[in-house]
């Protein structure tokens, strides 16, 4: 491990925020040909299209599952080399599928392919670098990180004007390639020999039986799980809804990419609030906020028309806005009691909040056919349980007067 006053690597931050980037580029750049695919694929209900987006997510949570024990057994270097191997085949797939079972398939496999690179990079990091110099990295990743969902719609937007939705598949492919390529030639293992483990299935069962001695744990990964499927009805239904019921096809990209930012500023300003207000105090306000938003805009346009492009951005926004200090937040919660299993315990913890979410997605998103009122329900149904579990299931009481649990 590096001495934590080694400068960080321009480099080095780039290479490990493209590891993780290629999964927001699979995902995003994808959205804007959702419905050529769906007529190339003869399938032209909008709601089944949605798993296109969908599905990668549970890829990426059975993926993370496995390929992170594995690396402590083979190595970092490896495990990513398998994972893009994974990702080519999975895209191939894609490419080829006849109809939409099979490019399902292939989505799931690119999200299993895709896990190894964004689980390994975190993995890297913490085996590169230690203390503030590690957090300062993992700030600049994520900055870099959150951009990519910005541009992307607009990327495959782009692709789409000279190319067919193929082209798109392409394009990941090549840029997956490259990031392969770079990681190959200028990243050493960071995993020493000596640290190596021997794989066991125990490490799942064990960390399980871990894992459900605490309620704090298990309660914020589900809560987790109900808003981060609450999120992907909007991910996959974006495309249907802004092209589609409010006929915005060209300005579709600007507007996924305004909301993005939203997220995005939301999530760097918690870095600064969470050491004065504390985590838990910051994600059970914007939780609330969240509830009562989503749940505003059901009674607000309950059997009524949908409103105007800005009302609606600005209902979203506002939402978006309350993700940035509710994912994070909820995720050190969850893992603040099982740092002695930290490895197996983020995997752990990240794979039920996938694996819940996804069948909350493709049940809200089957109701998003003619209105959008649907997907606000859901988000405010969502927000409401996890409103109800935080309370519920809090160890520690809120607003205390310091801030010894941060």
């Amino acid at each position: 491990m590096q001495n934590e006053q080694v400068k960080p690597n321009f480099e080095f931050v780039a290479l490990m925020a493209s590891l993780m980037s290629i999964v927001a580029l699979t995902i995003d750049a994808l959205i804007p040909a959702i419905s050529d695919i769906g007529m190339a694929i003869h399938s032209l209900d909008p709601t089944q299209n949605q798993l296109l987006i969908i599905m990668i997510f549970l890829g990426l949570g059975v993926g993370q599952l496995f390929f992170g024990p594995i690396s402590d057994s083979l190595g970092r270097k490896p495990v990513v080399y398998i994972g893009f191997g994974v990702f080519a085949i999975a895209s191939i797939i894609c490419l080829l599928a006849p109809n939409l079972e099979i490019m399902i398939v292939g989505r799931i496999l690119q999200g299993v392919g895709l896990s190894a690179p964004r689980t390994i990079s975190i993995s890297i990091i913490r085996d590169t670098y230690r203390g503030d110099y590690m957090a300062k990295i993992m700030s600049f990743v994520t900055a870099f990180f959150i951009l990519v969902p910005v541009i992307a719609p607009a990327f495959g937007k782009f692709i789409m004007s000279f190319s067919s939705w193929e082209g798109i598949f392409y394009a990941q492919l090549f840029f997956g390639l490259v990031v392969c390529f770079w990681f190959y030639k200028r990243q050493e293992e960071t995993l020493k020999p000596e640290y190596k483990v021997p794989f066991k299935t125990s490490v799942f069962t064990n960390g399980t039986k871990e894992i459900f001695k605490y309620r704090e744990t298990v309660s914020c990964t589900i809560i987790s799980g109900l808003i981060t499927g609450s999120f992907l009805v909007y991910l996959s239904s974006a495309q249907h809804v802004f092209e589609e019921l409010y006929g915005m096809a060209d300005s579709f990209p600007l507007i996924f990419a305004g909301l993005a930012i939203s997220i995005g500023f939301s999530t760097l300003t918690n870095g600064t609030l969470v050491l004065r207000f504390g985590m838990r105090n910051l994600s059970f306000v914007a939780l609330s906020a969240f509830t009562a938003i989503a749940l505003l805009y059901s009674v607000l346009f309950w059997n009524k028309p949908d409103p105007s492009v800005p009302v609606l951005i600005g209902f979203l926004s506002i939402l978006f806005l309350c993700l940035g200090f509710i994912w994070g937040n909820l995720r050190s919660i969850a893992m603040e009691p099982i740092g002695h299993i930290a490895g197996i315990g983020a995997a752990i913890t990240g794979f039920v909040s996938t694996v819940l979410s996804i069948p909350i997605s493709i049940y809200i998103g089957k109701y998003i056919t003619d209105s959008v009122w649907a997907l606000f329900a859901g988000l405010g149904i969502c927000g409401l349980f996890s409103v109800v579990l935080f309370v519920a299931f809090k160890t520690r009481p809120l607003f205390a007067s310091n801030q010894a649990y941060q």
